[in-house]
């Protein structure tokens, strides 16, 4: 059975609600959710990515937004635990989600996103 996380566990500002809700608004009525997910990489080890899933896991933990819900799996949240996602549209065409408050891996400094990766 899956978790229900809270805004302690992970949080998303409104500019990211309302992108998210607007990216909802084009796929399958399949879609579940919003899946965060660790991938090896960056100059700390680890990076960060979201994609959309079909499925809920009895192993993840799920964030209900109201127009959609946030899914990460028991092994990704420990290195987002307190991670708040923002969406950042400078209007040069560089618009993208950003991961805030994330947990310094050993090594790197922080400021790449990657989880302490170089910047």
């Amino acid at each position: 059975m899956s978790a229900f996380l809270t805004e302690q566990d992970l949080s998303l500002t409104v500019p990211a609600q309302d992108k998210l809700g607007e990216l909802f608004s084009q796929v399958d009525d399949n879609v579940r959710g919003v899946r965060l997910f660790a991938s090896p990489g960056g100059c700390s080890g680890v990076n960060f990515g979201m994609t959309f899933t079909d499925s809920v896991n009895d192993n993840d933990g799920v964030l209900d937004v109201g127009e959609f819900k946030v899914i990460v799996d028991d092994g990704t949240l420990p290195y987002l635990r307190g991670v708040k996602i923002d969406f950042v549209d400078q209007g040069d065409g560089n618009a993208g989600f950003v991961f805030n408050n994330l947990p310094t891996m050993g090594g790197g400094c922080s400021t790449c996103g990657s989880a302490g990766g170089c910047g």
